[in-house]
């Protein structure tokens, strides 16, 4: 079961996108095709990684010693606590304690990567060793470790997106299931919403994109959007998917009290980390949350029992019901590395040696990041746990796109967010459109 505090790094990430350093497209060095060092040979890579935490930085040791028990000759020099930003300066400037091998947890990066050569393009690796990434990843994960047919980044375990809820309050509603579809899902959000005074004793749901992990692109993970066309522009005011999100989220919000209303709530309540997040208090009855939540959860000992279920999907695509949204953690070879065969051993055996890939799971409480493991017998959960290894492996599911200028579309898309479930924008077609002109004007300027 996950017992472990998640790096505050992982899930801060969104914030943090947008004022990261661009990469420059300076970065030279060996194509993944043209790496020339011999792997056969004594040497010594650089591993640089973002995990902090005790038990992660003990999972990482531990999946690096299974690697150099396998491959003796090559040695690995670990380094943690790696943020974004050193690990895009370190590329750049390369040397010899720069690092050949990087692990990052921002998807949201993977086009910067890409595009600016900072990483190498997997793809020969991959071809070299015989191995089919289509067919090792979850289709969402094989999405957002490329950009624009480059595989510059790798799956190295993932989150996924569900529904946690409040067994006890859903017996006192007299809610047997957990919802399926959106409007099931909004009937129990106001069912198992008591009053209390002008405020709330327990409220159903927080629709609210501030409500901790409520961010636009989880919510409409849901509904199948197409972010960009064919053309590379945004398809934000083109796919009604988005139009439908964004209604059906301001429906609830107004419904359970009004954006106003709700948001004087929220700033009574504890914060995301802490044991007093208001799902393990009771304060709210449903929760949507990645699976790291359920070990914190259980921490925090609530006075209910804990259910876990997909999210609900919109009614008119109630047959996918159990997909979810995908994101996880990404690895790469530095461009500049001169010892990128190595560096390819130690990336294909974390990413893709199924045993090596669940051990660093269990290690780590993520979801696996490979089919295989995804079904092996030697992963260690909670029985609830599996719900999200379904997820993660029902091909419905779905992410979010590499873009050149990182996941700055995101912020963009969650600002209008802001604004339309406040009031402050009205006109919902008016708003999409501008806002997706907004997202292709960055785009070309970050060209």
């Amino acid at each position: 079961m996950p017992e472990a505090l998640p790096s505050l790094a992982r899930k801060t990430a969104f914030a943090l996108t947008a004022s990261l350093a661009l990469l420059t497209t300076a970065c030279t060095g060996q194509s993944g095709s043209g790496a020339t060092d011999d792997a056969s040979k004594d040497t010594t890579i650089n591993f640089w990684h973002a995990w902090s935490a005790p038990n992660e930085v003990k999972a990482v040791d531990s999946l690096v010693a299974g690697f150099e028990r396998a491959h003796p000759n090559i040695h690995v020099n670990v380094v943690g606590n790696m943020t974004d930003d050193k690990i895009n300066q370190a590329l750049r400037s390369g040397g010899d304690r720069a690092p050949d091998v990087i692990s990052s947890f921002t998807t949201n990066n993977v086009g910067k990567f890409c595009s600016s050569g900072a990483l190498v393009d997997l793809n020969p690796f991959f071809e070299k060793s015989g191995i089919d990434a289509q067919k090792t990843f979850p289709k969402p994960m094989n999405e957002y470790t490329q950009f624009d047919g480059n595989r510059c980044t790798v799956p190295l375990l993932g989150d996924a997106y569900g529904l946690y809820y409040n067994k006890t309050a859903f017996e006192k509603a007299g809610i047997a299931n957990p919802p399926k579809t959106w409007s099931e899902f909004a009937a129990d959000a106001k069912k198992l919403t008591i009053a209390r005074g002008d405020s709330y004793r327990q409220l159903g749901f927080m629709p609210n994109y501030h409500g901790w992990e409520s961010t636009t692109e989880h919510y409409f993970g849901q509904f199948s959007p197409t972010y960009f066309g064919k053309d590379g522009k945004s398809a934000l005011a083109k796919d009604p998917a988005f139009e439908k999100g964004f209604t059906l989220q301001k429906k609830l919000v107004d419904e359970l009290g009004g954006f106003q209303k709700l948001e004087k709530f929220r700033a009574t309540l504890g914060d995301e980390w802490g044991p007093k997040h208001p799902f393990h208090t009771g304060q709210v009855a449903m929760q949507l949350d990645g699976e790291w939540r359920l070990g914190m959860a259980e921490e925090a000992k609530p006075k209910f029992e804990i259910g876990v279920a997909p999210l609900p999907v919109p009614d008119d695509q109630a047959a996918q019901y159990g997909k979810g949204y995908i994101t996880g953690t990404i690895a790469g070879i530095a461009a500049n590395s001169h010892k990128q065969n190595a560096a390819w051993e130690l990336v294909k055996y974390m990413t893709t040696d199924t045993d090596a890939v669940v051990g660093f799971a269990n290690g780590i409480h993520n979801v696996p990041s490979t089919l295989a493991a995804l079904k092996s017998p030697k992963l260690k959960y909670d029985p609830r746990f599996r719900t999200f290894l379904d997820i993660a492996a029902n091909p419905d599911s779905t992410t979010t796109p590499a873009s050149i200028n990182g996941g700055v579309y995101l912020v963009t898309i969650q600002q209008f967010g802001y604004d339309y479930e406040s009031g402050k924008a009205t006109d919902l077609k008016a708003g999409l459109k501008k806002t997706a002109g907004q997202i292709d004007t960055d785009i070309a300027q970050a060209k």
